[in-house]
């Protein structure tokens, strides 16, 4: 059955991108898949856990040269020369273990990730208690399991961390080792932004989190809820799950973990096994009673007292299923000594007596209760025994236990009730699928399942069958490890593109040796990191002083290429020695040349570059203004030629859909001849045709006087800059994505620094 279950020295070896064919696997969790128990000789054992994560990873444990890394159950209990021992077994089965101090791990443990983490992320906040004595533990035993890590890790090696316990522990590993392969695992449910916004230390989580390569969860649900809170939390934009997180590009993605099918095939195939099972069933039923199963875990985000409201609104519905109908229910202790999980068995207990009470015969027991851990094989023969699967948890992040039956009914026979809370319900979408807070509904479910004919229930089963059969916990693990390897080539493609040491030597001698140079320079995105409010990216005081130290040169002619209004560029860079480019090139303000600006008396003047028709702005203000209406969050913005209708602090969801109705409405505009429609980062423009950056600065770009020409920008509206540049000249794109330039620097604070270089060559 399933359980769910100090600065890092800068010296450490750093693997090389991804782990290659000969790289180690290196997996991190909290717990080992081996657990310490007495040998019978006084001294303890390892021995291999059984289900979930130790199931799953198993055979990717096993082959030669990889490695596991967690605590092991009883080793901090064993005396220090039973320590070294079993040490000693531990690495001989290819496992490291982390000692902890027992008040950090019981804080870390039971109190940040049990009592705070779990409940907030099943959609249990009523019962989330945040202490930040916790969440000091957390950290530290992160920082702990990081340090343990970085002691193991050769170059090559994948490091795959597990679950939620661990949840810092990729951006650790990414500040000691930023070329490593990390990825990361959530194996409960991801919440939505609304319930994970109720942490404390949300945006560390995340941040911790993106340190990987890789994220993975169990269905896209919850990949959907993680995006979105690293946009509306940390800022982090995505692509299709393609995340630009401190200038790296990572992925998160689905991958449904699955069983090891065909151990719990042929186990189910064994005669006395079955045999077991069938006389355990009918126990406490008659001859030719049903058996519905029901197997949980003692956890309040398991639907168990509701699972039992439900059959005894069955048996209420339905008298004539008395006597005809068993449930045995197996409810595994889990945390007996936290009070909330005490008073669940209390009501387990006192409900499973109701309804014995309510409906018991003096030859049948409605409900056959069971408060323990089965063995494999018994737990098996329950599986195969059972005519109806119920499994109906108000939150779980997958739930392998209704892969486990299905296994056990390779026959195509028997009928699985499942919760569409489970994360398992996105893949056996032919499952009787119910929603547990709905009483009445899972009483129907229960009698459709008992009364399901063969032919029915095979022709559910077979298509499930065959999915677990393929998609295995080997498949998972393989897919995932696949998928990382993919995001590491992706990361090297794109660095074989960014404007690295070599090349940008090569840029800073091919401006000192030119007589005259030009700079464009986008100013969002570029200059300045993007902001929420576009209003609060005015420059700092280092910006002021590098534009100005490179446009008070001579030979340079430094242009800010800009889509915003000329009063705001005047207002933040009109005292500067540098030109200006504003409304994405509907303006211009251009010094003269470097000889006579001297001779100026006053700042230059701005110039239109063409006379525009502005009779359209009405129109289009006003359907823009109805999206603002219906976009919390989003403004409109109008300058002398365009309206642009800002939507960066929105709702993705919502906006996705907004931006696809406003530019269908806008397209329809009789109006709309002879203007375009530009989309940039979370804005949609509406200016006149022929207004682009690219014919904006051809007047840089196409003068041979100049030697050496850098274009740099981050959006859309700078690739018709791009676009129009000479082959010869430097053109840089900040950030991700599909670009003409020929090289790409990852964010705003990079530019700088190669300006800051520029600055400073001779």
């Amino acid at each position: 059955m399933t359980h769910d279950n100090a600065k890092a020295p800068r010296n450490a070896a750093s693997p090389s991108p991804g782990a290659d064919a000969k790289g180690r696997v290196v997996i991190v969790s909290n717990r080992l898949p081996l657990r310490m128990e007495d040998d019978g000789k006084g001294g303890l054992r390892a021995v291999r856990n059984v289900g979930g994560l130790a199931t799953g990873l198993g055979p990717l444990h096993e082959r030669e040269g990889n490695l596991w890394i967690g605590c092991a159950e009883g080793l901090e209990s064993a005396s220090r020369r039973e320590q070294k021992r079993l040490e000693n077994a531990l690495t001989a089965r290819s496992c490291r273990s982390v000692l902890l101090d027992p008040n950090d791990y019981e804080r870390y443990y039971e109190g940040l990730s049990n009592s705070a983490v779990w409940p907030l992320f099943h959609g249990f906040p009523q019962f989330a208690m945040f202490d930040e004595d916790d969440w000091a533990a957390y950290v530290r035993v992160n920082e702990r399991f990081r340090d343990a890590v970085l002691a193991e890790v050769r170059p090559g090696d994948a490091v795959w961390v597990q679950d939620y316990h661990l949840m810092l522990l990729p951006s650790l590993l990414r500040e000691a080792l930023p070329d490593a392969a990390i990825g990361f695992f959530l194996h409960i449910p991801f919440p939505d932004y609304e319930t994970f916004r109720m942490a404390p230390w949300r945006e560390e989580i995340l941040r911790g989190m993106l340190g990987a390569d890789l994220i993975g969860f169990h269905a896209y649900d919850y990949v959907r809820h993680f995006l979105s809170s690293c946009r509306r939390i940390a800022g982090v934009e995505n692509a299709s799950g393609t995340i630009a997180a401190d200038g790296r590009l990572a992925h998160a993605d689905a991958f449904p973990l699955g069983i090891d099918y065909e151990r719990f095939r042929h186990a189910a195939h064994d005669l006395r096994i079955r045999r077991e099972g069938k006389e355990r069933a009918g126990e406490k039923g008659r001859a030719g009673c049903k058996t519905m199963l029901s197997v949980e875990r003692l956890d309040y985000s398991k639907g168990i007292p509701e699972r039992l409201l439900a059959f005894d609104a069955f048996l209420d519905r339905h008298p004539e299923w008395k006597g005809r109908v068993t449930l045995t229910l197996v409810t595994v202790p889990s945390r007996e000594n936290v009070p909330s999980y005490r008073a669940l068995k209390k009501r387990i207990d006192e409900l499973v007596g109701q309804v014995n009470g309510k409906h018991a015969t003096l030859g049948w027991t409605p409900v056959d209760y069971y408060y323990r851990a089965l063995p494999f094989d018994r737990l098996i023969g329950l599986y195969a025994a059972s005519d109806v699967m119920l499994v109906t948890p108000l939150r779980d992040g997958m739930n392998l236990v209704c892969k486990e039956y299905l296994a056990c009914h390779d026959d195509g026979t028997g009928v699985l009730v499942l919760s569409e809370m489970a994360g398992a319900a996105y893949e056996l979408h032919e499952a009787v699928l119910v929603n547990p807070f709905d009483r009445g509904a899972t009483a129907d479910a229960m009698l459709l399942a008992l009364t399901m004919p063969e032919g029915e229930q095979r022709r559910r089963n077979a298509p499930m069958q065959r999915r677990l059969a393929r998609y295995t916990s080997q498949m998972w693990a393989s897919e995932f490890l696949g998928a990382m390897r993919d995001v590491k080539r992706r990361q090297a493609g794109l660095s074989a593109r960014l404007l690295g040491p070599k090349p940008a030597s090569r840029l800073v001698e091919a401006f000192k040796k030119a007589p005259r140079r030009a700079l464009l320079l986008d100013y969002d995105g570029t200059l300045a990191p993007l902001t929420g409010d576009p209003a609060q990216a005015s420059p700092d005081e280092e910006l002021l002083e590098l534009l100005r130290r490179l446009g008070e040169r001579e030979e340079n002619d430094v242009v800010v290429v800009s889509g915003r209004r000329r009063s705001t560029l005047e207002a933040w860079l009109g005292r500067l020695p540098v030109s200006l480019v504003a409304e994405h090139g509907a303006w211009m303000r251009a010094l003269p040349p470097a000889a006579a600006r001297h001779l100026a008396a006053a700042r230059p003047s701005w110039t239109l570059l063409k006379p525009f028709e502005t009779s359209w702005k009405d129109e289009v203000r006003a359907v823009l203004a109805e999206f603002v209406d219906r976009t919390p969050g989003s403004f409109l913005e109008e300058k002398d030629f365009s309206i642009a209708w800002h939507y960066r602090t929105c709702s993705q969801e919502l906006a996705e859909r907004r931006v696809i109705e406003a530019k269908n409405a806008l397209d329809d505009l009789p109006s709309a001849q002879g203007l375009s429609l530009l989309e940039g980062s979370k804005v949609l423009e509406m200016r006149p045709q022929g207004v682009d950056k690219g014919a904006a600065t051809k007047r840089w770009l196409r003068d041979p006087a100049f030697g050496f020409l850098l274009a740099a920008g981050d959006d859309l509206t700078d690739e018709d800059m791009f676009g129009a540049a000479p082959k010869k000249a430097w053109t840089v794109h900040v950030g991700n994505g599909p670009t003409r330039a020929r090289f790409a620097l990852r964010d705003s604070a990079e530019v700088r620094g190669l300006l800051r270089r520029l600055a400073e060559a001779r």
